[in-house]
């Protein structure tokens, strides 16, 4: 290594780490807003920590209009039951642990659907609702209410993304 002057640079590991832990802050990758409260991630370690604080029951309404689905169907999706969605929504409670990390989940998945579909939100969310045989025949959407549903749905972006089709 050769600085400016043409002389030899000594190696600062100092200088190194400091870079290393300059290029891991960058910006957030996802970005969920609900009840006036953002969450920003952008590794599974930063989800984690959020989904052990809780999201609030008010995500659920943003994932609602994110994929253009009654709020009614979201609520089958995390097999949570209108009363208890209005009555938690009302006390400004926390989703649960796996609700939270499905809510989250969910907002990775729309945000490369959205990414791969060139930022075409109607596509996408037609895409959503069309059998696909890469899924067994159904559509992605009859899949969003398991994680591994999750994650296949977005194997299947996947391989869209990289004209993959098989």
């Amino acid at each position: 290594m050769e600085g400016k002057t043409g002389k030899r640079k000594i190696f600062n590991p100092e200088e190194s780490i400091a870079r290393a832990k300059a290029s891991g802050r960058s910006s957030a990758k996802w970005r969920l807003v609900a009840e006036g409260r953002e969450y920003n991630w952008s590794s599974k370690l930063e989800r984690v920590d959020i989904i052990r604080e809780g999201v609030p029951y008010g995500s659920i309404e943003v994932i609602s209009k994110r994929i253009n689905l009654p709020i009614k169907e979201v609520l089958h999706i995390f097999g949570l039951p209108q009363t208890t969605y209005n009555k938690k929504r009302r006390e400004n409670a926390l989703l649960s642990g796996r609700e939270s990390e499905t809510v989250l989940l969910l907002t990775e998945l729309f945000d490369f659907g959205i990414e791969v579909f060139n930022q075409e939100e109607e596509k996408f969310r037609r895409w959503l609702k069309k059998q696909n045989i890469s899924l067994g025949g159904n559509t992605p959407e009859s899949l969003l209410d398991s994680n591994t549903g999750i994650q296949e749905v977005k194997n299947c972006l996947n391989r869209i993304e990289y004209g993959n089709m098989a």
